[in-house]
C-alpha cells in the first residue's frame, strides 16, 4: 500500500466525514483544484485506501430492531472458508470476522425480532457442518460508529522510553 500524505489525509478526512461533500468544496478548504483532489480520490481507489462508498441504512428502518453478534466455535479452524461461504448465503449477516480467543469466528447480524433471531441460530447458523457452538451478544444501544482516526491531531501513544524515565 503506497504512503497516504498530509492532503490526501486531509481529503480523507473531510470526504469520511461527508461523503457527499461537492469535490469543489473539498479543494477550496485543502487550497488544492478540484481536478487534483478528484485525482487524489482516485487514486486512494484504486491503491485500496478508500475501499467503498455509499449511504449507510438505518436497519431499523427496515425492520431489523435486534442488532446480535455471535460467537462461533468451528471444529477446525481450517474450516473457516467454507463456513464463510455459507454464511454469505444469510442476508441478515453484515459482518464476520476470523478471530483469536475464545471464539474462531465473530459474525455480526441483524433480525427482526428475538423469534426472527432464533431461527437465524438454530435453523441456519447453528445447522452449517463444523460449527460447534454458539454464544449470543445482543446489542442494547450502539455508541459509537466511526472511522479510524485520519489526521495527523488525533491523539497518539508514543512509545516509553528509558530516557524520559
Amino acid at each position: 500500500m503506497e504512503k497516504v500524505d498530509e492532503l490526501d489525509k486531509k481529503i480523507l478526512e473531510m470526504i469520511s466525514c461527508n461523503a457527499r461533500m461537492p469535490f469543489k468544496d473539498v479543494a477550496a478548504e485543502c487550497g488544492v483544484s478540484r481536478a487534483a483532489v478528484h485525482q487524489r480520490v482516485q487514486h486512494l481507489i484504486d491503491a485500496g485506501v478508500i475501499v467503498g462508498s455509499g449511504f449507510h441504512v438505518n436497519p431499523a428502518s427496515l425492520g431489523y430492531s435486534t442488532c446480535t453478534y455471535v460467537g462461533i466455535t468451528l471444529e477446525k479452524g481450517s474450516m473457516y472458508k467454507r463456513v464463510v461461504e455459507e454464511f454469505e448465503k444469510i442476508p441478515e449477516i453484515v459482518e464476520c470476522h476470523f478471530t483469536t480467543g475464545p471464539y474462531t469466528m465473530l459474525v455480526k447480524l441483524y433480525a427482526r425480532d428475538n423469534a426472527h433471531l432464533m431461527t437465524l441460530l438454530n435453523d441456519h447458523l447453528q445447522e452449517i457442518n463444523g460449527v460447534v457452538s454458539t454464544e449470543t451478544l445482543i446489542s442494547l444501544k450502539q455508541s459509537i460508529k466511526k472511522e479510524v482516526p485520519i489526521g495527523a491531531h488525533h491523539a497518539e501513544t508514543k512509545p516509553s522510553t528509558l530516557e524520559e524515565a
